[in-house]
């Protein structure tokens, strides 16, 4: 009897250490890993509303060398996870603005420079003395099924904790501290521009500054200098040198 009794006993505990190896095994082999993965790359933009009024985009990470949540200082951000720290459920908002270190993110407060639930809207924005709250939504870029290229919208829900976004791929997030009843408006057209041509991989678009100083650098300078002198020289000179001189010689002598 005892013998039996310590043989089934054996017997239990091993199918018991079985089980969990196997079930262990397939979890591992059977989940597939959560995107973004280290060494994946995604593009997304972001925007901060304040009061009504579009602050300017942050300005380009000091430690984009060590982290993989990055922005690019216009905009846009880089999603590419270094760590598992940055990887899969881990590549959030919150995430990117504790990396970022000079800017910061709960669900009450917004740190662009420092702004609480509750607290009102400075002087000179659009919601001036109202009291406002921070708040975020996103919306996804995603390819046309037809065509391949990327231009359908979808979204634009609130999310109740801006911090545990979740970043996707060719994601619009604007992130504000308004009055409740306002709601925030989508990413600018400039940034979703940009967002797509960081996507597609294709040439951005040309800052205002290079813009306006090449065509105008040419255009005054060439065609000015050329007009001017060619014409007041010829013009002058020629006619009056000729019309004076030989009449008044021919006539003098007969």
């Amino acid at each position: 009897m005892p013998v039996n009794w310590y043989a089934g006993l054996v017997v239990i505990i091993l199918l018991g250490v079985g089980s969990v190896v196997l079930a262990k095994y397939h979890y591992v082999k059977g989940s597939p890993s959560v995107p973004p993965t280290v060494g994946q790359t995604w593009h997304a933009a972001l925007e901060v509303d304040i009061c009504g009024k579009v602050v300017p985009a942050l300005p380009t990470n000091t430690n984009a060398s060590t982290v993989g949540l990055t922005t690019t200082g216009n905009g846009l951000l880089l999603i590419a996870p270094k760590t598992s720290a940055e990887s899969g459920s881990n590549a959030t908002l919150g995430k990117f603005a504790s990396e970022y270190g000079r800017f910061t993110l709960t669900d009450s407060s917004l740190g662009y420079p420092g702004y609480h639930n509750g607290e009102k809207c400075p002087l000179g924005t659009p919601d001036a003395g109202q009291k406002g709250v921070v708040k975020a939504r996103s919306w996804v870029l995603s390819p046309n099924k037809s065509t391949g290229k990327v231009i359908n919208l979808t979204g634009g829900a609130y999310a109740s904790s801006p911090g545990k976004i979740k970043f996707a791929s060719g994601q619009l997030i604007t992130l504000g501290f308004v009055p409740a009843n306002k709601p925030l408006p989508k990413v600018s057209g400039l940034t979703e521009v940009a967002l797509l041509q960081a996507i597609e991989g294709t040439t951005p678009v040309p800052t205002p500054t290079t813009t306006t100083s090449a065509p105008g650098s040419t255009t005054t300078s060439v065609p000015t200098s050329t007009t001017t002198s060619s014409t007041a020289s010829t013009t002058t000179t020629k006619p009056s040198t000729t019309t004076t001189t030989k009449p008044s010689t021919t006539t003098t002598t007969r």
